[in-house]
């Protein structure tokens, strides 16, 4: 587990160093947004995507990913640390680290 979060909290800090509409100050915080995005993960986003399951049938699933920029804008708001400056933003941000994760988990 805690290999997990070192890895995401590398990963988080790696994908805001190159995004231009990501800002994060430091490796400590991606750490923090790490743990903050684990915590809003497990009790945020199922209450999420059940009450956005047909539209999530619609698309495919697809719609997850909205749900996935919607988390990382609240871990936005939660963390001093972090600013991502829109949806669009937080769109490819939570599209990379998806991708950054399945390729290693």
């Amino acid at each position: 587990m805690i290999m997990s979060l070192l890895f995401n909290g590398l990963g988080i800090f790696v994908i805001g160093y190159f995004l231009k509409g990501v800002k994060i100050e430091s490796f400590l915080t991606a750490l923090g947004v790490a743990i903050v995005l684990g915590l809003v993960n497990t009790f945020v986003k199922p209450i999420l995507v059940f009450l956005t399951f047909p539209i999530t049938m619609l698309t495919l699933g697809l719609f997850i990913l909205v749900i996935n920029a919607l988390m990382l804008m609240l871990v936005d708001e939660l963390i001093d640390g972090i600013k991502i400056e829109g949806f669009g933003w937080a769109f490819l941000f939570s599209f990379l680290l998806s991708i950054l994760n399945l390729g290693f988990f």
